[in-house]
């Protein structure tokens, strides 16, 4: 591995670090401008947070990371906030997806990898608030390197002039790279978020890329940390717009729900979900994603 490469994954870990504190930062701050209640109330609202590792069939160290959970928010019923360095062999199931999907057949010669990368879902108090997903990783092997996520929104209860809001924003950020990212982005995340055993999207959209290569780390890393830099002012806004709104017994079965429809996809269709099991990591890290009720009918 090239000097460069090396100082390549050290500044992209450190930046999916510094997008991982602002914006649980800004969830926090957030919680606390909800306190309405006794001054002893604003012990809840704050994220628990605890060290993450990857487990290696040999014992060797495969890297880790933090878990950041809030649970019982006022405004969040549940929220992770989660970044991780990974490393080492692919076993055979990684290296034969991996072969497959880019075309990288040395794979079982060198299935050497490595993986940073930060991933965020966001489950509601308010079912008039939307759920979010939102994740940005980089991924390198001796056969190459590429980037991957996006974020997407998941109302239950759908607004037009939400989804138009988180649409727009996140085209603003993509397009000073060119006009034709924010439509690629957009009919990818159509595509990958699709169910398609119930004929039917996850949520509204958003943008998502996935083995995302162009041969130029720089202009690829800068894309990547635009799509992280989006996701605040695309998302805030529409909670603080909805996290008042009064909701009844309805609306609560309605988000439980969808939250089903929500659990179904990320257990059977994400891939990431299936990576991280599969290469060993901390499993709770992994399904942080699974909200913390659902319903089905």
């Amino acid at each position: 591995m090239s000097d460069d490469m090396a100082e390549q994954k050290a500044t992209a870990a450190a930046w999916f670090r510094e997008l991982r504190d602002r914006i649980v930062t800004a969830f926090e701050t957030l919680e606390e401008s909800h306190v309405e209640g006794p001054l002893s109330d604003r012990d809840a609202g704050r994220f628990d947070v605890s060290e993450t590792t990857r487990a290696s069939q040999d014992g060797s160290d495969a890297g880790g990371g933090l878990m950041s959970v809030m649970r019982g928010g006022r405004v969040f019923e549940k929220v992770g906030v989660n970044i991780s360095t990974v490393y080492g062999v692919l076993g055979e199931r990684a290296q034969a997806a991996m072969a497959a999907r880019k075309g990288l057949p040395g794979m079982a010669e060198d299935p050497r990898f490595w993986a940073s990368g930060i991933s965020l879902v966001a489950h509601m108090q308010n079912p008039h608030a939307p759920a979010v997903h939102m994740n940005t990783r980089m991924f390198w092997t001796p056969h190459g390197w590429w980037f991957g996520g996006g974020s997407d929104l998941n109302p239950c209860i759908e607004y037009d002039d939400d989804t138009a809001h988180f649409h727009a924003t996140q085209k603003q950020y993509l397009d000073p790279h060119g006009p034709a990212h924010y439509p690629r982005l957009k009919e990818w995340a159509d595509s990958y978020f699709h169910v398609p055993h119930r004929g039917r999207a996850r949520g509204v959209g958003g943008i998502f890329m996935d083995d995302y290569c162009t041969g130029d780390w720089e202009s690829d890393f800068a894309l990547t940390q635009d799509i992280g830099r989006a996701f605040l002012p695309a998302y805030l806004p529409l909670v603080e717009r909805r996290r008042a709104t009064r909701w009844s017994d309805a609306d609560k079965d309605t988000q439980l729900i969808h939250r089903g429809l929500y659990a179904e996809y990320n257990l059977v269709y994400d891939r990431g979900t299936r990576f991280g099991l599969e290469t060993g990591h901390d499993a709770n890290a992994v399904l942080m994603s699974l909200p913390p009720l659902a319903k089905w009918v």
